[in-house]
């Protein structure tokens, strides 16, 4: 499927250096509306639609469990992770790009943050029953998670009828932001402790595309602490069955 490019590499720097970048160092969060344009968003939620339709969102998994917790009342998604790359995710991938376009403009600018990599892109359903996520820090222990990003494709949405706005609660302010989960709005915002934040319950179905980008130094040290950690296991597994 042939795409436009709606946005140029001016605009794209422009974006980058004039919005992001700034609203992230002040204020830890930056949204911006209409970045694909409604032709391409349009074919990013046909996507992501037919995904949904076939089966292929699962339930959201939770890190550990605690007894007596049914997960859905901890967070109520399906999801599926995607690299773009698969057949029928055309305009996923078109989006994917132009987001690591946009992040990269900015990375540079943003501190002591080195950024050369991302994870694949969560595709997420919230099915309208109520469903969402309760308040909770996306990277509480540096894992390396660095910008998180969201993408939403929800069209004609009333927060006041459908809820699932996402909630930030900004370390050290009194204030929260709420971000209703508007159809082509990209939202940027730290993942780790400074950005508390929970998807408030959604009463229609509600689509987002969200990815994560790295710091390299923080990503490799955490990949270091899980092999020590997984080779310590297998030497006290061995010596217990020795």
């Amino acid at each position: 499927m042939p795409f436009i490019e709606p946005v140029s590499d001016s605009d794209l720097q422009s974006l980058a250096l004039d919005r992001v970048v700034p609203s992230l160092l002040e204020d830890g969060f930056c949204y911006v509306d209409g970045l694909l344009g409604e032709l391409v968003g349009d074919a990013v939620l046909e996507q992501v639609k037919d995904m949904h339709r076939s089966g292929a969102l699962q339930d959201g998994r939770l890190v550990g469990s605690v007894p007596g917790i049914r997960r859905k009342s901890i967070r109520g998604d399906q999801i599926a992770w995607v690299s773009g790359s698969e057949r029928g995710c055309e305009a996923i991938h078109f989006l994917l790009n132009l987001i690591d376009k946009l992040v990269s403009l900015c990375s540079s600018r943003l501190g002591n943050t080195t950024i050369k990599e991302r994870s694949k892109a969560m595709v997420a359903c919230y099915p309208g029953n109520g469903a969402g996520y309760v308040k909770h820090v996306d990277n509480p222990n540096s894992d390396g998670r660095r910008i998180t990003c969201i993408y939403y494709l929800n069209k004609n949405w009333d927060a006041k009828e459908h809820g699932g706005i996402l909630r930030i609660y900004p370390e050290g302010e009194n204030d929260v932001a709420d971000i209703e989960p508007l159809f082509d709005r990209l939202l940027f915002f730290w993942s780790d402790r400074r950005n508390p934040h929970e998807v408030q319950p959604s009463y229609s179905t509600r689509y987002a595309i969200t990815v994560w980008y790295f710091d390299s130094e923080e990503r490799a040290e955490a990949k270091r602490r899980f092999r020590d950690l997984t080779a310590s296991t297998r030497q006290e597994n061995s010596s217990s069955s020795s």
